[in-house]
This record gives C-alpha cells, sequence and structure tokens, in this order.
C-alpha cells in the first residue's frame, strides 16, 4: 500500500510539475534575460513577474509531492512515474497554452501508457522505499553528474540561440535529477533522527544543484521555445535519477529473465514517450 501511495503522489507532482513549468515559461518570456553574473538580479527580475511567481508556487507544490513520493516508493519508480506525466504537458500545452499536438505526440501518450502497465506489472513486491546506497557509488554518480551539469550550463559554444535554450533545459534536468538523488539519501536519515538528518553533505549537494538548475532552466526557457526546452528538461531529469535509483540505491529488478526483459522495455518505452510525446508545434506565443 506504502508503494501505491507513493505511486499517486508521483502522478499528482508530475501534473503539478507541467503546470509549473508552462506557468514559468509565460513569467520568463515577461522577465528581463537571465543571467548567472548577476543572479540576484536576475532572480528578483524573474518574481516579478507573476506568472513566474506563480509557477514557482505550483513547483513547490510539486516539490513537496515528489519529497513525500521519494519517502514512500523506489526512487526509479517515483521518475518512470513522473516522467510518464509528460502526457499532462502535452494536453496542458494544447488545450490551455497554444500548442498543436499531432500523431507522433499522441503516439507517445500510447507509448507511455505502455509503459507504465508493463512496469506496474512487472515491480517486484518486495523492494520497498529503502533510502541505503553506497557510498561510494554516491559520491561518484553526484560529482560526475553535477560537473557534467555546470559545464553545460557554463558553456559558451553550445550551438544557435535557440538550440542553447534546448541545452540549457538538458543541463537544468541533470541537475534536478541530481537534487532528486540527493533528497532520497536524505529521506532515511531525516526518517530515523528528524531534523538533525538534514546535517549532511547531500543537503548542500542538493542546494547546489537546485540553484544552478533553478537559473539554468529559467534562461532556457527565455531562449528556447517552451515544450522542447520542458521536455528535454524534464526527460533528463528522470534519466538521471532513474539511473541513480539502480546504481546508487540498488532498486530492484526483476528477477527472472521474462521479467528484467519487460521492466528493462518498459523503462525504454517510458525515457522514449518522454522524447517523443510532448514536441508539438507552437501555434501562438502565450502572452505574458
Amino acid at each position: 500500500m506504502t508503494i501505491q501511495l507513493g505511486i499517486l503522489l508521483s502522478l499528482l507532482c508530475a501534473l503539478a510539475t507541467n503546470v509549473g513549468f508552462l506557468l514559468k515559461h509565460r513569467g520568463a518570456n515577461a522577465a528581463p534575460d537571465v543571467s548567472l553574473k548577476h543572479p540576484l538580479c536576475s532572480a528578483i527580475g524573474l518574481f516579478r513577474s507573476k506568472w513566474f511567481a506563480l509557477g514557482m508556487v505550483v513547483a513547490l507544490v510539486a516539490w513537496s509531492l515528489h519529497v513525500a513520493a521519494l519517502a514512500l516508493a523506489p526512487l526509479s519508480l517515483v521518475q518512470a512515474v513522473i516522467s510518464g506525466g509528460l502526457v499532462f504537458l502535452t494536453v496542458l500545452a494544447e488545450r490551455f497554452f497554444g500548442f498543436t499536438v499531432g500523431t507522433r505526440q499522441w503516439a507517445g501518450v500510447g507509448l507511455t501508457a505502455l509503459g507504465l502497465v508493463l512496469l506496474a506489472a512487472t515491480l517486484p513486491h518486495g523492494g520497498g522505499a529503502h533510502s541505503n546506497y553506497s557510498m561510494a557509488a554516491m559520491i561518484a554518480f553526484e560529482s560526475a553528474l553535477l560537473v557534467i551539469g555546470t559545464l553545460l550550463v557554463l558553456s559558451p559554444k553550445l550551438g544557435s540561440h535557440e538550440h542553447h535554450g534546448v541545452m540549457l533545459g538538458m543541463a537544468a534536468g541533470i541537475l534536478f535529477g541530481v537534487s532528486d538523488v540527493a533528497i532520497k539519501a536524505l529521506t532515511g536519515p531525516v526518517g530515523d533522527v528528524g531534523v538533525a538528518g538534514l546535517v549532511s553533505p547531500w543537503l548542500l549537494t542538493c542546494i547546489l544543484a537546485s540553484v544552478i538548475a533553478f537559473f539554468a532552466c529559467a534562461r532556457g526557457l527565455q531562449k528556447g521555445e517552451a515544450v522542447p526546452v520542458i521536455t528535454l528538461t524534464s526527460a533528463a531529469a528522470n534519466v538521471t535519477a532513474i539511473s541513480g535509483g539502480i546504481l546508487v540505491f540498488g532498486d530492484p529488478m526483476p528477477s527472472d529473465p521474462v521479467g528484467i526483459v519487460l521492466q528493462s522495455f518498459a523503462f525504454v518505452l517510458v525515457i522514449v514517450a518522454a522524447a517523443l510525446t510532448p514536441a508539438p508545434l507552437r501555434a501562438a506565443r502565450a502572452e505574458a
């Protein structure tokens, strides 16, 4: 029952996350350009936009749901369900934010549904929601991806204007994934000893990754089209966190060959669908 509740919270998190992203896109395009050289002024400029501020409130709700889901279910499962939530982005973008969704995107919806059904059917019942991890694997995983994400943000040669926006979205997604893995590591100590469990290097890792990702995501939304940037941000975050769940926390895979193939295929379907589903053509630029 605990894992099922974690899945439900993950779905609600996915819905809130995509609403927040779309609201932040409106707000970011009404705000002054984000500059990492002037982070305080950039942050003030963003929050002066009512749409961006509202998007951040919704994102905070999504983050709270995410933390609760991570405390109840395995990291890789939580992220797989959230990645399926890109279906929400497609529907919301078409109905409320001026996008046209084509056959390719609806095919992505079907792949997502199939992937989640396979994932639920092949999930081992004894996996639990533990937060035990290999210290060596944790340090290597978090350090490597924190460096990669930061280099992508700071690199001045990421291609054309719009291409740069998409690359910033990918960097933000990687860093959000780093933050998710750190949060999962904190859920165990906090559950055991309370607030004192936050005294950990993983809290600092979470904060650092989140701050860099915040500015990278906002600038990416300013420089690129909303849906491609949001898509790549979400996909990169999900792939990073799912990988962390398996490599760092040892999230279970089925023990029988058929189950291994089906669950592996389910993860592939969800990830492919995340890349395929929300790439609708822009029908009209949202007005701030």
